[in-house]
């Protein structure tokens, strides 16, 4: 029995192979090597499959950012760099899967036509869990925020600023993102944290 990290392993690999519109149930169901009626006990059609792996791609997306975060926090970095990697994390892993692709450009449309509705949710969880965290690194003195601006504040205009990045004109080259993710969330902190706190 096919587990639900293969299925998504499967799934990722054969839209990122064959794109959305190249494929049907039945070569959908060959590319992931199950049968077609096997595929159908999973999805009631090719659009489902496709909004189960964004879903979950962005899910693990977020907890895995979260921990990069975390891992970086528990190991004294400087706060810019817990923001850059956590971003990295989150958005930049998928933006490199992503560019392995020749049909990235329409993998990434058809995300936003047909899940829009789950990457909301998707970044409403990470902007809740990101924004704890920067209430964490406040309580610890880590930052200060300017009156009137909230972790929340803070996570919505980091979260902004890296998916920003990733639709940057001319394109950003996927291997640049985190150093491109430093920059964006060095300038963010310097104009929502006061200047005695040290996040060169």
């Amino acid at each position: 029995m096919v587990t639900r990290t293969d299925l998504v392993t499967r799934l990722e690999q054969a839209f990122l192979g064959h794109g959305y519109e190249g494929l049907t149930m039945t070569a959908l169901a060959d590319a992931i090597g199950l049968t077609r009626r096997t595929l159908y006990n999973h999805f009631s059609s090719k659009e489902e499959a496709f909004r189960f792996l964004i879903e979950s791609v962005n899910s693990a997306a977020v907890e895995a950012g979260m921990a990069a975060g975390r891992a970086a926090l528990d190991a004294a970095q400087d706060p810019v760099d817990v923001f850059a990697v956590t971003l990295d994390t989150r958005y930049g892993h998928n933006r490199r899967r992503l560019a392995t692709s020749p049909h990235a450009v329409e993998i990434n449309d058809q995300a936003f036509r047909r899940c829009r509705d789950l990457m909301i949710v998707s970044a409403e969880s990470f902007h809740g869990e990101l924004a704890g965290l920067i209430g964490e690194m406040t309580a610890l003195g880590l930052l200060r925020l300017h009156d009137g601006v909230t972790p929340r504040d803070l996570a919505q205009l980091l979260a902004d600023g890296a998916r920003g990045t990733n639709q940057s004109l001319p394109p950003v080259d996927p291997q640049g993102l985190h150093q491109r993710y430093t920059a964006m969330v060095r300038a963010i902190l310097h104009g929502t944290v006061h200047a005695d706190v040290n996040h060169s």
